[in-house]
């Protein structure tokens, strides 16, 4: 009587190995087709970039044409003006924002009062007016303080804008230290501002820069109030694209030109900090 080797009689006859589930290609493609679905506009208006007017404007589409330059170079002239309005307007509301807010949001957070989360709610509420709503007194205010068509109107805009964001998602970060590390920095005897200092925003900078990048992104990709605000002098790139529609007619492949060019800085900025960005934004979720 024969034997079978040890090994064979252990492992059998190979299984064949299972192909992918037919769910699972589905689900593969449903996502693919989302996708598309999402960056058809961005590629619709990157081609549109490079087309003549008459192609942008064509009744069907122009698919197969010879890419031209024309509408940068047009764009160009006036680009740079409104790109430091852009950058300075963006980032100074930013850091004036996360001055104001990560000592309100850590009070909020590690000395919590039985008003806090009203307090919270109120802040949040300030989001809820629709920004047509309140434009008028705005503009009287700015007006009768000289900030009409300022920089510095822009980034106080901007700042009241994105505090309540700051301060709710700051908030929820600092929520998700443990307790523990405050009160064994008490024993030692340190005093509030180590705590805030030296605990509280080294443990959250995942999520100030996860916070700072979306702050950044609102400010930049703001317009109604920016649209109503200034005109020339402080005009940010949002309103620079507006400035293509004219009274001759909307100029299809000039504004498709400026709006890459206004897309660009922030898709390159977020595509070198989506790995922070993904990281602040699940800090916390697991423990």
């Amino acid at each position: 009587m024969t034997t079978l080797p040890s090994r064979q009689i252990a492992t059998g006859s190979p299984k064949k190995k299972r192909g992918p589930a037919l769910s699972g290609i589905l689900l593969t493609l449903l996502t693919y087709l989302l996708a598309f679905l999402f960056f058809f506009p961005l590629l619709w208006m990157a081609m549109a970039a490079f087309k003549t007017e008459a192609q942008a404007f064509a009744i069907p589409p122009v698919f197969a044409y010879t890419p031209v330059l024309t509408n940068f170079q047009n764009a160009l002239p006036a680009y740079g003006a409104a790109l430091t309005n852009s950058l300075v307007a963006a980032i100074g509301s930013t850091i004036l924002a996360f001055v104001l807010g990560l000592p309100a949001a850590f009070a909020l957070a590690v000395y919590p009062t039985k008003r806090a989360n009203g307090i919270l709610t109120w802040m949040l509420s300030t989001k809820f007016m629709p920004a047509v709503g309140v434009i008028v007194p705005l503009y009287l205010i700015f007006r009768d303080l000289s900030l009409l068509d300022t920089r510095t109107g822009l980034i106080i805009m901007y700042t009241t804008m994105n505090l309540p964001l700051v301060i709710w998602m700051m908030h929820s970060y600092m929520t998700e230290i443990p307790p523990a590390i405050y009160e064994a920095a008490k024993v030692d005897g340190a005093s509030v501002g180590v705590e805030f200092f030296r605990i509280a925003l080294p443990l959250s900078l995942p999520g100030i820069s996860a916070t700072a990048l979306l702050a950044v992104i609102f400010a930049w990709n703001e317009v109604f109030f920016a649209l109503n605000l200034t005109s020339s002098d402080a005009a940010p790139l949002s309103v620079f694209i507006s400035t293509f529609k004219t009274s001759r007619g909307l100029f299809w492949a000039q504004m498709s030109a400026a709006a890459v060019l206004t897309v660009l800085p922030v898709l390159i900025f977020g595509w070198v900090a989506q790995r922070q960005l993904v990281r602040g934004l699940s800090f916390g979720a697991v423990k």
